[in-house]
């Protein structure tokens, strides 16, 4: 059965313009809807007018965007909510999906007025949403966590369906280099990110560490780089910033180990599945789904301070990498990522699709 989708993206973030630098939501965005197209359903696409999608685009005007594919400030922020859900309103009067799939964390602003099926997909911790929002109770509302230790511990008044994790391009990440002795950090330049112990673990045994990532305007980032990143690094350790996908997939692959020292619980360590998929190992902190994620001594390794890290960082040197690649192309491919959200969205469609506990492992 021919399905049609509405796709809901952030209206601060263009879907598919440039996939080297696309969020976490862009990519899982794009991916579906290029999937939805190849398995002859239609796909309609609400996203920002600069978006290259596969499907049917209703575009948004440029707005700017800010941390995390939000506004700058929570008042523009409602603003351009409130003109997204009247053209999610009309989208659905005018090409009748049978459901609507919601990438904005802000969901429960954007449901259309019809009785449609809506799937909301959950990408940030379940505190970095509003209550009401997570508590909101509607016939067709189902959301969407993207891994276990995302809801572990979460308040079992929440109905949530079975986690879907994300995945990511597992071909285009296959690469074969030597490795050589340097380590890598990958991601924004936040305090909980924790990429000062990963600087201090390097330094105790002198490895060479190359932090990659974006930086924010915001006043607590800054401060963080300026008085934590920066009198940490040295010629052997060093702040590249934001590159391109060529330079990451081999800094990647030539790595001897992805350091993740994550200080808070990250649903979806996306550098690590990238890592993995390159053929690379993670030592990291057990926090959130990285607690999953790593296989002690296959994958990786979990550790709980700077020291236990160093350590780590040398033990790697005898992980087999093609051991990384097997478990990021069974578990972690974009293609299965797209073909379970298909198979969801049957599933809501056709009514089958019921919700598990908050609580679940």
């Amino acid at each position: 059965m021919a399905l049609t989708i509405l796709t809901v993206a952030s209206p601060f973030a263009p879907v598919g313009a440039d996939p080297e630098s696309d969020g976490t939501a862009e990519q899982v965005a794009g991916a579906i809807d290029a999937a939805l197209v190849r398995a002859g359903h239609r796909s309609v696409v609400i996203a920002p007018e600069n978006s290259a999608v596969a499907g049917t685009l209703i575009p948004l005007a440029r707005v700017h965007g800010g941390a995390h594919g939000q506004a700058p400030d929570e008042r523009a922020q409602a603003a351009v909510l409130r003109r997204v859900a009247t053209v999610v309103a009309g989208a659905v009067e005018d090409h009748a999906p049978d459901l609507v799939h919601i990438h904005v964390r802000d969901f429960d602003v954007l449901l259309p007025p019809q009785d449609v099926p809506v799937l909301a997909t959950l990408y940030q911790p379940l505190d970095r949403y509003r209550p009401e929002a997570l508590a909101f109770r509607r016939a067709n509302l189902h959301l969407q966590p993207v891994s276990a230790a995302q809801v572990r511990g979460a308040s079992s008044a929440l109905s949530l369906l079975p986690p879907l994790e994300i995945g990511v391009a597992v071909d285009r990440l296959h690469i074969r280099v030597p490795k050589r002795r340097f380590a890598v950090c990958l991601g924004d330049i936040e305090p909980e990110m924790g990429f000062h112990i990963a600087l201090d673990a390097a330094r105790q045994i002198d490895m060479q560490l190359l932090l990659c990532g974006g930086l924010s305007r915001n006043a607590e980032d800054q401060r963080y780089l300026q008085e934590e990143i920066r009198p940490r690094l040295d010629p052997k350790r060093r702040f590249l910033g934001r590159i391109g996908f060529g330079r990451k997939r081999w800094m990647l692959g030539a790595a001897r180990c992805l350091l993740a020292p994550s200080l808070m619980s990250e649903p979806t360590p996306v550098a690590a599945l990238e890592a993995l998929a390159c053929g690379t190992p993670v030592v990291a902190f057990p926090t959130g789904a990285l607690a999953d994620l790593v296989e002690p001594g296959v994958t990786g390794f979990l550790v709980k301070d700077a020291e236990e890290m160093a350590r780590a960082i040398e033990d790697c040197e005898g992980l087999d990498p093609d051991a990384c690649r097997a478990v990021a192309r069974a578990r972690y491919s974009l293609d299965g990522m797209t073909e379970r959200y298909l198979t969801r969205f049957e599933e809501l469609v056709a009514g089958g699709a019921t919700a598990a506990g908050a609580g679940m492992a």
